[in-house]
């Protein structure tokens, strides 16, 4: 592998690092205002760094520097404190791994050498997904069992109903993609979703597919241990449940792994179903060939789109003593975003009327394609938090019925007439 090849390596891991861990903190803001919105109070917006809140932002690392810094007490009562710390690691380690078989591009080709996107490259998709993204419960499990209190065993209790109740749903719904796409990488889904039906419809899973996109998405829930299935937590009913004992950093990486599994499965979601990375009515051929028309689309859409932004930041951050140095913040944000518009527009120039080759084509059709994987990504876990903040908690019971009398023969005879007429229409 040469220089080029390392360095895409390096870029791709970096990627999925600063979009896994380095978006928890907007994440955890996001889903404060979004609960703030809901139940119509404000979310966090007084932490400031010298005035800056970047709209509550700043409280986000504000929390996780805290959790940093806080003492790590194990309780005197735990017989297996290796197993007790390793929990945590289980969670955060397999949600990491998860994600990073998530295509952000598609293939990228220079030299006549095809680089994967994606900051593990192989093929097995989403059955390493699966494998990973199950083996995480395994870390909710052992915590409940080794934290030696009863509301912690039985948080870990309910992950195991919960795990027998979900993984078969989910296993048989990608089974069914699989059978459509005849394939198990998520890049060829990504790449058969960008053709048309009837040459005008994006050929998104969830069109081909809804009923395994909703089972999917269901299982999906409960895989992440998001709100109406986050039964091993149970606030109400068993405290804290399985991280009842976790305090500092090892509830934090409890935390931080329950935010980068939503995020991998936000990131499955929209691979098998919405299309992954591709722009609707554009494949990446397509995309590539009418580089430089989107890019002149972007140096026309980019300022008003700015200043629309602009003008709802000076609208809504107004504080009522004129000296308050939050005042200074819409100024010194507009200023970086004139700059940035001022910055991209003349690189996209230079690149499109100057530079002009293959490589650059690729180079942006790539970028471009990482903006709408991850504008997406966003935008599916902004449905996890609407979701959680609306529906009340399931019983594990009721899980359970949901799932093996209701979305169980679904499934399967989904699969079933899926099978029937791939193999009946020789698709």
């Amino acid at each position: 592998m040469g220089l080029l090849g390392v360095s895409i390596v390096i870029i791709n891991i970096l990627f999925a690092v600063i979009v896994s861990l380095g978006g928890v903190p907007v994440l955890v803001w996001l889903e404060r205002r979004v609960a703030g919105f809901i139940q119509d109070r404000s979310g966090p917006n007084r932490c400031n760094i010298g005035g800056f809140r970047l709209g509550g932002l700043i409280q986000s690392f504000a929390d996780m520097l805290k959790l940093v810094f806080k003492e790590d007490i194990v309780p005197t009562h735990i017989k297996y404190k290796f197993l007790f710390s390793l929990a945590p690691t289980i969670v955060l380690f397999c949600a990491i791994l998860t994600f990073s078989v998530i295509p952000f591009a598609d293939n990228l080709v220079i030299n006549g050498k095809t680089y994967m996107l994606q900051a593990l490259p192989t093929g097995a998709g989403i059955v390493w997904f699966i494998a990973f993204a199950g083996l995480s419960v395994y870390g909710i499990i052992l915590a409940g069992w080794s934290s030696d209190n009863k509301y912690s065993l039985l948080g870990g209790l309910r992950a195991s109903a919960s795990t027998i109740s979900y993984e078969p749903i989910m296993a048989l719904s990608v089974v069914t993609m699989i059978v459509i796409y005849g394939t198990i990488s998520l890049n060829d889904m990504v790449v058969k979703q960008s053709e048309l039906i009837f040459g005008l419809i994006p050929a998104w899973g969830v069109l081909l597919q809804p009923v395994a996109a909703i089972t999917f998405i269901v299982a999906a829930f409960a895989e992440a241990n998001r709100t109406p299935f986050d039964l091993a937590e149970g606030e109400s009913e068993i405290v804290g449940g399985f991280h009842t004992e976790y305090g500092a950093m090892k509830f934090g990486l409890f935390f931080v792994g329950e935010y980068v599994a939503m995020s991998a499965s936000s990131g499955v979601i929209i691979s098998m179903f919405f299309g992954g990375y591709n722009i609707p009515w554009l494949s990446t051929q397509s995309l590539k060939e009418h580089i430089d028309t989107v890019s002149y689309a972007i140096i026309v859409l980019l300022p008003i789109f700015s200043y629309v932004f602009i003008k709802w930041m000076y609208k809504n951050n107004r504080w009522k003593k004129a000296d308050d140095k939050r005042n200074k913040e819409s100024a010194i944000l507009a200023k970086v975003i004139i700059g940035f518009d001022i910055i991209l527009t003349i690189l996209l120039l230079y690149l499109n009327l100057v530079v002009k080759t293959e490589i650059v084509a690729s180079v942006l059709t790539a970028l471009l394609q990482f903006g709408t994987f991850v504008i997406k990504l966003f935008m599916m876990n902004l449905v996890y938090i609407w979701v959680r903040w609306t529906l009340p908690r399931f019983r594990y019971d009721q899980l359970q019925t949901l799932c093996w009398k209701y979305l169980l023969p679904i499934s399967i005879g989904n699969l079933f007439v899926t099978s029937l007429v791939v193999v009946g229409f020789g698709l």
